[in-house]
């Protein structure tokens, strides 16, 4: 579940930012749902595993390959820019509402095909981790620090100086982003607070339709 959200999360950039007129991430094969051409070697295995070894399997961090964008080379740099930007987080919201329907799809058929209840429970819990996933990508990726794209949404909501001096922290990288997520980690947690909401409330209207038992882990 989690590669696939974030392969779908690469992907509306690079579809996107094709439609808007740059086929730099086109030409690169990233506008695919494969997740091969969105695996970066350091982000997505070596410093996870690494940040996961040292802390005794407490805590990780990790990310897909960023998509390569040109934005001098959309139709209208603004209208551009958001769109790309935000389609990765819209992608991951709507994904997490369609694990919902799937998961309400999944206990209405447990009633009709009673002895497939063990793998449609197994299914239903995989589309809970979909939903708690997808919610996850959509709101760290809008906390404002670059190069997230919530900097990008941000950005142009500045005054013209602002808005340069905020976007030229690009040149320091994951830097900022380390800072946030090591030194401030209650931060972090409060900017992803509608992710538990939204994931909650999604909950209390879906675990009805739920097939096995110890549902009651998800509710925490």
């Amino acid at each position: 579940m989690l590669v696939f959200a974030m392969c779908a999360h690469e992907y509306a950039h690079a579809a996107t930012a094709l439609q808007q007129g740059d086929d730099t991430a086109y030409r690169l094969g990233r506008v695919t749902l494969n997740p091969l051409p969105h695996i970066d070697p350091w982000m997505s295995i070596l410093m996870p595993t690494m940040i996961w070894f040292f802390s005794n399997g407490s805590y990780t961090f990790g990310g897909a390959k960023p998509v390569p964008v040109n934005s001098s080379r959309f139709k209208n740099y603004v209208r551009g820019d958001l769109i790309v930007s935000a389609a990765g987080v819209v992608t991951n919201l709507l994904l997490a509402l369609v694990c919902s329907v799937i998961f309400v799809v999944l206990g209405l058929l447990a009633a009709s095909i009673p002895a497939a209840v063990p793998v449609l429970d197994t299914a239903q819990r995989m589309m809970v981790y979909g939903i708690w996933l997808n919610l996850v990508l959509c709101f760290f990726n809008l906390i404002p620090v670059p190069p997230l794209d919530g900097s990008h949404l941000v950005y142009h909501a500045l005054p013209p100086r602002a808005g340069i001096w905020y976007r030229g922290l690009q040149r320091f990288g994951y830097l900022p982003l380390f800072v946030l997520l090591f030194v401030f980690p209650p931060v972090v947690a409060v900017l992803l607070t509608p992710a538990f909401l939204i994931r909650n409330a999604l909950l209390r209207v879906i675990l009805p339709f739920h097939v096995g038992d110890g549902w009651n882990i998800f509710q925490s």
